[in-house]
């Protein structure tokens, strides 16, 4: 068989592209970003450090991190006429789609639109992350009949979101965690959302279009939504025999159980998971109840013993999210929040060395010829 008609379901295991961006190093069981170790930088950066390295390529300085913090400040505020776009949307609409048109919308604000080159790139990406929190949450409050929460330039990115998020200045550990889960979110190689960005970016599409696509892409509940179930899944059982019940009705069923298992991590754990695992951990500390952390870890046992299967980030990120006062339907749309600074890195990358993706197909039809 030629190598060209070769079919592989899924394009699981294919190279589709080079990148200088990141690595799921399964040998090292490590996840690189731009040379570094993500759990490395996650004990030690801020989302901003990341937002910096991934879109200019270094980690930055004190100066260079503060300067960074600005550009996104400066974007804090949407276009009121675009808030004015989701109100006209039905009450039923899904965050995500909210999220969606907002994104989209906005690409007619943009004077530069058809400005491809690598500094326009990178300053439409900063303008686009600044604003993002104000799209998520106020889209979200929007269509649940909610006023819209000013930005506070008082505040670092990560703080100023979860504030628009919760309506209260968070505690500096608040802060922290919210801030760490946004870093280890931020960029994951090329999952099916990066891969429709660049598949979008290779038409030479703007960066608008393809983070579009990309929220589309993530909105299918086997990329995101894992984070959502998890946490309607703890709620619903309340206390860790019911939970583990759950779990052992649905493996019995045979259904699919979200947080757990990765189409790259199939026999470990999500490094990612352990550091939220921590976070959930001070949370609970710190609150003097542990039933969240205890349904985790026993639900943590009953899969790893009855399927070899190991949580991955969403399902230790959505407790800390719960405990951080995050309404469940923000879950996915902080998840796609927090991954832009990736997306955008690898639109730009598309972007400057770019060859337009058109792959063939393996024919099943008839030939009636």
């Amino acid at each position: 068989m030629k190598t060209e008609d070769r079919f592989v379901p899924g394009l699981e295991g294919v190279i589709a592209s080079e990148t200088g961006i990141s690595l799921l190093d399964t040998e090292q069981e490590k996840i690189i970003i731009r040379g570094y170790d993500l759990i490395d930088l996650s004990t030690s950066k801020t989302y901003a450090d990341l937002i910096y390295l991934l879109l200019e390529g270094t980690l930055p300085s004190d100066t260079e991190r503060q300067a960074a913090e600005e550009k996104l400040k400066v974007n804090y505020e949407v276009p009121a006429a675009v808030m004015d776009i989701l109100k006209l949307l039905p009450k039923e609409t899904n965050p995500m789609d909210g999220q969606r048109t907002a994104i989209s919308a906005s690409a007619g604000y943009d004077k530069g639109l058809d400005d491809r080159t690598l500094e326009a790139n990178k300053s439409r990406a900063y303008d686009i992350l600044g604003q993002l929190p104000a799209i998520t949450v106020n889209s979200y409050r929007i269509l649940h009949n909610e006023e819209p929460i000013d930005p506070d330039p008082a505040l670092p990115y990560s703080a100023n979101f979860l504030y628009m998020i919760t309506g209260k200045k968070p505690t500096e550990l608040e802060a922290e965690i919210f801030d760490r889960s946004l870093l280890l979110y931020s960029e994951h190689e090329m999952p099916n959302s990066t891969f429709t960005s660049r598949v979008i970016a290779s038409t030479h599409s703007d960066m608008y279009g393809a983070l579009t696509g990309a929220v589309a892409s993530l909105k299918g509940n086997l990329h995101g939504g894992a984070n959502e179930a998890v946490m309607y899944m703890l709620n619903a059982a309340n206390s860790v025999d019911k939970f583990e019940k759950i779990l052992w009705d649905k493996l019995k069923r045979k259904e699919k159980i979200m947080g757990f298992g990765h189409r790259v991590y199939m026999k470990k754990m999500d490094p990612r998971a352990l550091m939220m695992k921590e976070s959930l951990k001070h949370l609970c500390d710190l609150k003097g109840d542990s039933l969240l952390l205890d349904m985790c870890e026993a639900g943590e046992k009953v899969m790893a013993q009855e399927k070899g299967l190991y949580p991955n980030l969403d399902y230790y990120a959505a407790p800390v999210y719960w405990m951080l006062g995050v309404p469940i339907p923000l879950y996915t749309p902080i998840f796609f929040s927090s991954r832009t600074a990736g997306l955008c890195a690898h639109i730009i990358e598309q972007h400057v060395n770019n060859r337009l993706f058109r792959p063939r197909v393996k024919y099943t039809g008839e030939r009636y010829l």
